[in-house]
């Protein structure tokens, strides 16, 4: 499993976002993803998913990315997956 960080831009996306494996929502546009999918599978099954000339970015972490102010529970899952 590798955890990844997306972002795009909510305005091209749908309403119900598949992130294809476990993930939450940090703010509008910008999750934390738990994937067995490569980079390369994860980015293009959500590309698939948004609507032409959205912005995108997939990245995958090599730790746990520190944060505040984001949506209630993120740290709380992030806390989760590493049990």
């Amino acid at each position: 499993m590798t955890l990844y960080l997306l972002f795009f831009d909510p305005d091209y996306g749908p309403k119900n976002l598949d992130l294809c494996g476990d993930g939450i929502r940090l703010r509008n546009g910008l999750y934390l993803i738990q994937s067995e999918l490569t980079r390369s599978k994860l980015y293009h099954r959500i590309k698939w998913q948004l609507k032409d000339g959205a912005a995108l970015l997939v990245a995958p972490l090599a730790d746990d990315p520190k944060f505040k102010g984001m949506e209630a529970g993120s740290l709380k899952w992030l806390r989760d997956t590493e049990s």
